[in-house]
């Protein structure tokens, strides 16, 4: 039997002071062998984020994706703090449907997602923002320059800019960053490696922005994520984070890239560097600007991402390219050939 009416009935859902939500998607189901350090490693990326964000405008939502007792009840403790708004428990269903959870029943502007071992620098909330607010076609926002990005489903960008003095290559600006990235993938990757010295970007103003962006940290605007499938079948791998790759794309949109690096990647195994780096939480100005629909046509797809792809991997169309957007030619002799 029902009597009387539920209080909530026909009132309007509101979290309006909140414009940008960061989902963390966490896996350890123990302590030990390949998840040794795992647990102090996602503790640092918590803290990370805790030191850097605004809260008058950030939503945190983490989703434990099937982890041990010791991660569930240290997540609870932070959720009755207040130090994260969303706390979602359940069993190991994979990367990408975890990271879904977090997005349903939301409606924030800007949505970050990130892996568990990611360590946020200062800045890096103020920057992005800059980005996309420099940019209006940008759909992805990284935080980590990596070389080679733009030949990852960023045909449409080098399409849109291909005359554009604005696209260009640049010096890299913290080549020792880039070179711990690597690193902390185990790459032995020398400190004079010429995909350290130059990148392939674009400028506006005083904003500049790789082109590209990998996908274990970066951003995304609300829209492109609404046309991703609901439900992945595989855990991890087997190009499932593909479907995030390319999401901008889809909506020819653009993936790009701080120019500075302003996240670390921490890999499985805690290092003493981990405990040196220092945070800074700065003022963010969030402008909620929205995405108009772009409509693309699909011959415009076509031309783009299926036309101008196959003329970019002709090696003297590709080599032309590089050297008009000013690769220096004993650069450009030691690139391999790019696959886009």
């Amino acid at each position: 039997m029902r009597k009387g009416n539920n209080p909530n009935k026909d009132k309007v859902t509101s979290d309006d002071k909140f414009m940008h939500q960061i989902i963390i998607p966490v896996y350890i189901p123990n302590q030990k062998d390949y998840f040794k350090d795992a647990f102090k490693i996602f503790k640092k990326c918590l803290q990370s984020i805790l030191e850097t964000v605004d809260f008058e405008y950030t939503y945190i939502s983490i989703i434990n994706n099937g982890s041990c007792s010791e991660v569930e009840k240290y997540l609870l403790i932070l959720k009755e703090k207040g130090e994260i708004q969303e706390l979602v428990n359940t069993s190991n269903i994979g990367k990408l449907n975890a990271i879904y959870k977090g997005v349903v029943g939301h409606n924030f502007d800007l949505i970050t997602i990130a892996d568990a071992d990611t360590m946020f620098l200062s800045g890096w909330q103020q920057e992005t923002i800059r980005v996309f607010n420099a940019f209006p076609k940008a759909g992805t926002v990284g935080i980590v320059p990596q070389f080679n990005m733009y030949a990852n489903f960023c045909t449409n960008v080098i399409f849109d800019n291909f005359l554009q003095k604005r696209m260009q290559f640049f010096k890299v600006a913290e080549p020792t960053k880039m070179q711990k990235f690597y690193q902390s993938i185990g790459w032995n990757m020398k400190e004079d490696h010429y995909y350290l010295q130059y990148i392939l970007g674009i400028e506006k103003g005083e904003v500049k922005a790789c082109i590209g962006s990998s996908h274990f940290v970066a951003t995304y605007r609300k829209e492109i994520l609404n046309l991703i499938k609901k439900y992945v079948p595989s855990k991890m791998g087997q190009n499932s984070e593909r479907l995030l790759d390319i999401a901008a794309l889809n909506m020819d949109l653009w993936k790009l890239t701080t120019f500075k690096n302003y996240a670390y990647h921490m890999g499985n195994v805690y290092e003493d560097w981990m405990d040196e780096v220092s945070f800074l939480k700065k003022r963010v100005e969030i402008q909620s600007n929205g995405l108009k629909k772009n409509n693309t046509s699909k011959l415009s797809f076509l031309v783009k991402n299926r036309i101008f792809k196959k003329l970019l991997r002709i090696k003297i169309v590709n080599d032309t390219f590089f050297k008009y957007k000013g690769l220096p030619k004993n650069v450009l002799l030691k690139y391999g050939r790019t696959y886009y």
